[in-house]
């Protein structure tokens, strides 16, 4: 299988996209070299980087090394591939994933995350900042990920359509990967109930209606993404790597 869900942004700096669902050392090296990515943000908790983790050709257990630790990914890799574990537990921050009935609850849940882990966005971006190709990624490539592109081409210069259009891109990619989702689940954890990847709950949508809330609410809580970013914790000349893509 592959990274799914996956889609460049920022001239490129940036791929979000899916945890790598059936990727063997092999898979992983092709992957990491022919998109040339530099660094690996993975979002996700400690139980999903279990389920779903990913793999090398070195090491004794087949992984990475831990969280920060540069690592050479394949044999005849031209870089360092470091792989950064920022991890949001959403079920743990802000709000409950099973509270989230409307796209409006969707939406508050994003800021939710905002307000109470602001520092969480700079530390997901900084490889980006620091001019390093980096893959942006949670599990299904939707919620976290979706919160930290929108930050990002937000403080890029991006319109509100743009930020709209690519969140909702996610809509055409979610039979598969929830299908995908379901049955690495199921295979782990046996007592998954399969109305849990049921594409009728709404937090396993991307609807506009969600983005737009969040926009707006940003818009009125914290101003200017870049001015967010600042203060979350990323420097000046950081923020501003972000807008010129230096």
């Amino acid at each position: 299988m592959a990274v799914l869900n996956l889609r460049p942004l920022a001239g490129g700096r940036i791929l979000r996209g899916s945890q790598p669902f059936g990727l063997d050392a092999a898979g992983t090296s092709n992957f990491l070299e022919q998109h040339g990515i530099q660094a690996i943000m993975d979002l996700r908790s400690d139980l999903e980087r279990s389920i779903v983790p990913w793999l090398v050709d070195s090491g004794a257990d087949g992984s990475f090394p831990p969280a920060g630790t540069p690592s050479r990914v394949g044999t005849g890799a031209p870089s360092r591939v470091e792989v950064i574990h920022n991890p949001l537990d959403p079920n743990a921050v802000a709000g409950s994933l099973q509270a989230v009935e409307t796209p409006e609850d969707l939406g508050e849940l994003y800021l939710g995350w905002l307000r109470v882990r602001p520092q969480w966005v700079a530390d997901a971006l900084r490889p980006v900042a620091q001019g390093r190709r980096t893959l942006v990624h949670c599990s299904l490539g939707k919620d976290r990920t979706g919160v930290v592109s929108a930050v990002a081409l937000m403080a890029a210069g991006a319109s509100d359509e743009a930020v709209v259009n690519d969140y909702t891109a996610t809509t055409a990619n979610l039979p598969d990967v929830l299908k995908v989702m379901a049955d690495t689940w199921r295979l782990h954890v046996p007592s998954t109930p399969v109305q849990y990847f049921s594409p009728d709950l709404m937090i396993l949508q991307s609807p506009e209606a969600a983005i737009r809330h969040f926009l707006v609410g940003f818009a009125r809580e914290f101003g200017d993404a870049r001015a967010f970013l600042n203060e979350a914790g990323l420097t000046a000349v950081e923020v501003e790597r972000l807008r010129d893509g230096s």
